[in-house]
């Protein structure tokens, strides 16, 4: 059992907590429980994989199963663990994970495409919500935040496996892309015309959202084919970015089951 927080595997794990540290190791986290069930369902492979003894005694079939995809296993005490997790309270399991290489997400029904989106949390958010409303997939800007941050994969609550999703190194001519094979490209700007469950949503769509605090780039918002706004109550600026993700899938959504 490892019980140093200097042993060299340890301090390799820890690395990933930064982005260059992902990058360089070409590796990203996953912690606690119910992330490793999700990715035992979709099979994902697994590089190393950390556990306490008292959380082993718990989970001796998912034990077997993370067993049965990762590399490597090691049990490791509670404060090896706390040092290689990135919670407070880690629940007893971090597993470290290959970063794959992603296709473009196939869009031809519905899909979210998100520019410079800086926050995990609503990253993750909004990954937890497309998925959940059926939406074919997303793609995302390459400068926001990665895609395999730690909050990213807790945010999204294991939908981040049932997602089909794609970092575009250029997002403009993906959208565009997208827009010459016949989707409707709607954009999300402040003051537009029509609100967003004026527009039909029951054609395909792809839905674009800009930056938390900037909104979307001039380039995206004259690709699309209607701006819309989210109706907001007076003194009240804008929504946070993955409420107004929900708000608008699950618009989508109503129109289609109508």
């Amino acid at each position: 059992m490892l019980t140093s927080i200097q042993n060299p595997l340890v301090k390799e794990i820890r690395k990933l907590h930064s982005s260059k540290g992902r990058r360089e190791q070409q590796l990203f986290l996953l912690e606690g429980t119910h992330l490793l069930e999700e990715a035992c369902a979709a099979k994902y492979p697994l590089a190393t994989v950390c556990c306490t003894p008292e959380w082993l005694e718990e989970h001796g079939k998912l034990w077997e199963q993370v067993g049965n995809l990762a590399d490597r296993t090691e049990l490791v005490s509670a404060k090896v663990l706390e040092s290689i997790a990135t919670t407070v309270q880690p629940d007893g399991i971090v597993a470290t994970a290959p970063r794959t290489a992603t296709a473009p997400a196939e869009l031809s029904t519905l899909g979210i495409a998100l520019e410079t989106i800086q926050d995990p949390g609503n990253l993750g958010a909004i990954v937890r919500t497309t998925a959940a409303a059926n939406a074919d997939g997303l793609l995302l800007s390459a400068d926001s935040a990665d895609l395999d941050h730690p909050k990213v994969l807790r945010a999204s609550a294991g939908a981040w496996f049932k997602l089909p999703m794609a970092v575009s190194p250029d997002l403009t001519a993906e959208v565009s892309g997208y827009k010459n094979r016949g989707m409707q490209i709607l954009a999300t700007v402040a003051g537009a015309s029509l609100s967003y469950w004026e527009v039909d949503l029951r054609v395909p769509t792809l839905i674009v959202l800009g930056n938390e605090g900037s909104g979307l780039s001039e380039e995206l918002r004259s690709l699309a084919d209607r701006q819309i706004q989210i109706p907001l109550s007076r003194g009240v600026e804008s929504l946070n970015v993955s409420i107004a993700a929900a708000l608008i899938l699950y618009e989508a959504q109503r129109q289609r089951t109508d």
